[in-house]
């Protein structure tokens, strides 16, 4: 094919992805096709010429990564999926935003085929792709460049530099000096209320520099495929510090009517519009969803332009001596460090106190041996989290480090974790205080939504924390963490439990959230690491009782305290430790009714909000108010986390059954 002939199909193909861009949200009566139709040359230009991929294979592990990161523009990425052949067909397009469809409106990962995370809140695909940056550069180092090296490419727009976490993430990103990380700026100038200018004046090369990234600022090139091709091919070149490439964009060019106005945004064309724009491009006017077999011809051939780097990558897999080492790090379970977790339950001697933070430290660095891809950090609380995971150091000098230092960004670790687990390879953590969640709740809800494979470590659990007071007393959080689909909340009661909680976590096929105190808790004589796999289970139990008490992590020793007295004066009393309310469920109806009796009065005792424990309890003991500055025990038994109360709600409880009783009786 002559280079003419190969210029004028590969505009043709341009303009196709416009189209398709403009028919999929007029079909669907909803989308976003503006900054797709603008960036179709940067896809062209990416899919074609630079991005190292083979479309028969999208899970290829060593396949370069591409993020984009305004998920908005879903249908430029399903466009280039469908083009190049990675397991997406016109009638998926035709499907956009439909009910079953593989093209959501948002891209979701693990929904469609070459979709790497699940983007759409906006800055959250950037700090993914920090995370997945680092994780390539540790698995290079960790199993050596035959088997670990490619690039992380992002596109991302004025939403996602303006939302805090991008702050965040690309902050790390440049301490890191993440050289294999490219960043596309998509500068055109329109939100959704109209012009930036309306509320963003950032100079945000300036503040990237500043950061420590190499900033590229390629002017008025959108549509110089050339240039395009060049700035990505340098930018992978330079592997000292992570690329910024400011491209000016139109967004919704070449509409004759709304090129750079706010309403290509976030509003279908409408048919004329898109027949006028069509008419510009050259392209049939009264045709939807019209590819030339010329144009997929060109794609589907870039689509297979590495398969023999596929090929080549699988045979050097082949004959490695870390061929081992390498698939179990990719397993999605690990039955052996599983078992170590459980192992490591035995160093926690019955009478003796530990905190569940402190506790969850001695297991971590048992599994680091079992399982030397566990990577991650602390933000700015390592030592108070007991997320130590390694001494050599995540950093420019050592790509093969293990500890992260995320610094106080725990919203950038959280998302970075995420796209960490969807790089694959390795199972991150990051830890932080329970009452911080809250900041990383938005990168906490996609882990859960996309199944990413990573565990949070949230310590300083209940208003046990004490002297720094209600600030830091997390009240409401353990409850609105059960709150979220996916996310396996697990409370320990003590150190066993705790390392149960990690033999959970290491096989769960999406985030696990170890929720630890802060204060030495008793180490109880009938807890059991193997059964907090079950959710919840008796550590004192009575042929027949006359009242269960449900609790989790500090509490359950406190109605353990409460069951001894209770018991001594002729109530029979059974204490479940529900370390998981996740795992609880999973189990029958008839397995969850053998541990908490419906028809025996049950209260419940945790540190926290009570809502939603009258799905279990009669009488709930919690702590429906913010807590206070004193020291930790003071706050408990101010705020009524005492045996006393525990006995004198269970008695309460005993009484107000019977009076239900009796009122059924009356009836």
């Amino acid at each position: 094919m002559e280079d003419s002939s190969l210029q004028e199909i590969e505009d043709l193909g341009i303009n196709v992805i416009r189209a398709l861009a403009m028919d999929a949200p007029m079909k669907a009566n909803s989308g976003h096709q503006g900054t797709a139709m603008a960036l179709a040359p940067l896809a062209h230009a990416l899919f074609t010429r630079v991005l190292r991929y083979d479309a028969a294979d999208p899970a290829w592990p060593d396949r370069d990564r591409f993020v984009l990161s305004g998920g908005h523009a879903s249908i430029l990425l399903y466009s280039m999926l469908y083009l190049t052949g990675q397991g997406l067909e016109l009638e998926d397009l035709k499907e956009f935003r439909q009910w079953g469809s593989r093209t959501p409106g948002h891209p979701e990962v693990g929904h469609t085929p070459g979709v790497e995370v699940t983007t759409g809140p906006l800055g959250q695909g950037f700090a993914n792709a920090v995370g997945m940056a680092i994780t390539e550069r540790f698995l290079r180092n960790h199993f050596g460049s035959e088997l670990c090296n490619h690039h992380t490419f992002v596109f991302a727009g004025d939403g996602d530099f303006s939302e805090g976490i991008s702050h965040e993430a690309a902050s790390l990103a440049g301490h890191l000096g993440l050289g294999r990380l490219i960043c596309v700026y998509d500068d055109n100038h329109i939100t959704i209320d109209g012009p930036t200018e309306l509320s963003l004046t950032d100079d945000a090369a300036g503040r990237f520099r500043a950061y420590g990234w190499e900033v590229v600022e390629l002017g008025e090139t959108a549509n110089d495929v050339d240039t395009l091709t060049a700035a990505l091919e340098a930018a992978k070149r330079d592997e000292t510090k992570p690329t910024l490439l400011v491209l000016r964009s139109h967004i919704g060019y070449p509409s004759p009517s709304l090129t750079d106005d706010h309403a290509a945004h976030g509003n279908p064309f409408d048919a004329d519009e898109i027949a006028a724009t069509k008419t510009v491009m050259g392209l049939p006017a009264d045709e939807q969803f019209w590819v030339p077999p010329e144009v997929l011809d060109l794609y589907r051939t870039a689509g297979a332009r590495g398969a023999s780097e596929r090929a080549a990558w699988q045979e050097r897999l082949d004959a490695s001596s870390h061929g081992d080492d390498w698939h179990k790090a990719w397993s999605a379970a690990r039955p052996d460090v599983a078992a170590a977790a459980l192992a490591a339950s035995a160093g926690f001697e019955p009478g003796s106190k530990a905190a569940t933070r402190k506790a969850s430290q001695k297991v971590l660095t048992s599994l680091t041996t079992v399982m030397p891809t566990i990577i991650g950090g602390a933000a700015d609380l390592t030592g108070n989290t007991g997320t130590a995971v390694d001494s050599e150091l995540q950093s420019v000098a050592n790509g093969g480090g293990r500890q992260i230092y995320f610094g106080v960004r725990e919203h950038a670790m959280g998302a970075a974790l995420v796209g960490a687990a969807h790089h694959g390879g390795v199972l991150p953590l990051g830890g932080t205080f329970l009452v911080f969640s809250d900041y990383m709740r938005p990168a906490v809800r996609l882990a859960a939504m996309s199944h990413a494979r990573c565990v949070f470590v949230w310590t300083h659990d209940s208003v046990g924390v004490g002297e720094d007071g209600p600030t830091h007393q997390p009240v409401e959080h353990v409850m609105s963490l059960r709150a979220i689909p996916n996310l396996t909340v697990i409370r320990p009661a003590d150190g066993k439990e705790t390392a149960g909680a990690w033999a959970v976590a290491v096989n769960n096929d999406g985030p696990t959230a170890l929720i630890l105190s802060r204060q030495d808790l008793p180490v109880l004589d009938s807890s059991d690491a193997a059964r907090v796999a079950e959710g919840a289970y008796a550590v004192v139990d009575v042929d027949d009782p006359d009242v269960i008490l449900v609790a989790t992590g500090s509490e359950v020793s406190v109605c353990v305290d409460a069951a001894a007295e209770l018991s001594s004066d002729g109530v029979a009393t059974r204490v479940v430790s529900m370390p998981s309310w996740e795992l609880f469920t999973k189990r029958s109806e008839a397995d969850r009714s053998a541990v908490l009796d419906p028809s025996i009065p049950t209260v419940s005792v945790e540190a926290g909000v009570t809502l939603g424990w009258e799905r279990y309890a009669l009488v709930s003991v919690g702590i429906d108010r913010f807590g206070a500055s004193a020291p930790g025990d003071d706050v408990l038994r101010h705020l009524g986390i005492t045996v006393d109360n525990v006995i004198a709600s269970a008695r309460a409880a005993l009484a107000k059954s019977t009076h239900r009783a009796t009122q059924s009786g009356d009836n």
